[in-house]
């Protein structure tokens, strides 16, 4: 009976002793570790990829959208887009949880309608007709056939903080006439957020919105 207790409490004092071990390493010195070589090498990244304004005010990060909607008026339940500002894909991602009602939390996912679900082909006829009224100017007329895909449809997770340079050009007449810019001076901030492929063969070329809007923000303060 004595051996047995004594080989129980062996046991235990060895599981207990792996335990606190186990939790010093793996719980505290391993994140600690990661956390410090994320810090030296990947400040930005580790940090969320935090974008700044002029000022250096946090604005957002460069990995998640945003939307860029005017105040919401009574009885409007979709807020209408801010016309002043490059406009993201339809973001379906970005809305509140019917669960948890008391923040307004980021969702991430797609619809997983197919490409013959009627609700979803009435949604990019809506979302197309909305792009060419949007951004048809006195002297720019946008043409069904202009509007690229991505303007009409949203991204896997919802939450793309890019547009194509085809959707970012078709804004630029909307964007130059609402802020009384030169068309020129918007096409250049346009190139200038133009981003490449990845080493040259990687995805697609993108323009990051968020960068975009912070741009033509400045622009506006200079002139």
């Amino acid at each position: 009976m004595n051996n047995s207790a004594a080989n129980t409490g062996r046991v235990l004092g060895a599981g207990l002793r792996a335990l606190l071990v186990l939790t010093l390493v793996c719980g505290v010195l391993y994140p600690l570790a990661v956390t410090g070589v994320a810090q030296l090498a990947f400040p930005g990244r580790a940090n969320g990829s935090e974008i700044e304004d002029a000022s250096g005010k946090v604005v957002g990060s460069e990995l998640i959208g945003q939307r860029y909607d005017l105040p919401l008026m009574d009885g409007e339940e979709t807020a209408a887009p801010d016309l002043r500002w490059f406009q993201p894909r339809p973001s379906n991602g970005l809305g509140t949880n019917s669960v948890n009602t008391q923040y307004s939390i980021v969702l991430s996912g797609a619809t997983n309608r197919s490409g013959d679900d009627a609700d979803l082909i009435q949604g990019v006829k809506d979302a197309k007709a909305a792009v060419i009224k949007d951004n048809s100017t006195a002297g720019y007329r946008v043409r069904p056939s202009d509007v690229p895909a991505d303007a009409v449809t949203s991204s896997g997770s919802g939450l793309d903080p890019h547009i194509s340079p085809e959707y970012a050009r078709l804004q630029v007449h909307r964007v130059a006439e609402r802020n009384e810019l030169d068309i020129t001076t918007v096409e250049k901030l346009v190139a200038a957020h133009t981003d490449d492929r990845i080493l040259g063969f990687i995805g697609e070329p993108r323009v990051n919105v968020l960068k975009l809007n912070i741009a033509l923000k400045d622009s506006l303060a200079k002139g």
